[in-house]
């Protein structure tokens, strides 16, 4: 396998998803991380997180969700109603199998830890990897923004992993309402976490290809990101 390279898995439902695979160039045993894509597909910026987070010393995965209705699509920041058919079609029962597929991938590789798997996601992908989290034997689970995360506080009480969220204070999208519901039902549950709201940033500011990038946020939170997967998986 290249360092870096597309595969193709099967899915428990007879579907085919393609993933984006990263492994460290070390032959050495490593933790693993899955990573879930923002609503506009495993693009160039997801691909270049998977790098940066192998470069770290983590094999990453990013499966392709939205594969059920299109393959490796990729669209425009700029052009959300694009994505929107795509993001409206993904399901939990879905989204549960393709967890399932890409977690036991990771089992069978022989360079992979496999009590040293988390998730990390961005946008679409920061519920997703909540999700994963209530579903998948994971160590540790990392949401940037994660939309609709406040419809799941019910869902804490299946979280298996220390969970890492990461907010803007100036998103519109996800007011401190939406937030306190999510994290009051972590806390309701029992379950540990980490809640890390940077005031002066908005929606999306880890990206650097959207507007609403904000280095200064993106460093702050990815450094905190790092010591949180650091300390459960290494």
């Amino acid at each position: 396998m290249k360092n870096y390279s597309f595969i193709t898995l099967s899915v428990s439902d007879g579907s085919d998803m393609e993933a984006y695979v990263a492994f460290p160039e070390t032959a050495a045993p490593c933790a693993a991380i899955i990573l879930l894509q923002e609503a506009f597909g495993v693009n160039n910026h997801i691909r270049k997180v998977a790098k940066q987070l192998c470069q770290e010393g983590y094999a990453v995965m990013a499966p392709d969700l939205y594969h059920r209705t299109a393959k490796r699509l990729e669209i425009n920041y700029n052009d959300f109603a694009s994505a929107l058919p795509h993001y409206q079609a993904i399901k939990k029962e879905g989204l549960t199998a393709d967890f399932q597929a890409t977690y036991a991938w990771l089992q069978t590789q022989e360079n992979i830890l496999s009590t040293k798997i988390g998730a990390i996601g961005f946008c679409l992908g920061g519920r997703v990897a909540f999700i994963a989290n209530t579903v998948l034997p994971l160590a540790a689970a990392v949401s940037y923004y994660g939309g609709g995360l406040d419809a799941l506080a019910g869902e804490a009480v299946h979280m298996q992993a220390p969970h890492l969220f990461v907010w803007g204070g100036l998103d519109t999208q996800l007011p401190q309402e939406k937030i306190n519901k999510i994290i009051d039902g972590v806390r309701a549950a029992g379950k540990e976490y980490t809640n890390m709201v940077i005031s002066y940033a908005g929606h999306g500011f880890h990206c650097d290809e959207r507007s609403s990038y904000h280095p200064m946020a993106a460093k702050e939170a990815w450094v905190t990101t790092l010591a949180f997967f650091a300390n459960r998986l290494k």
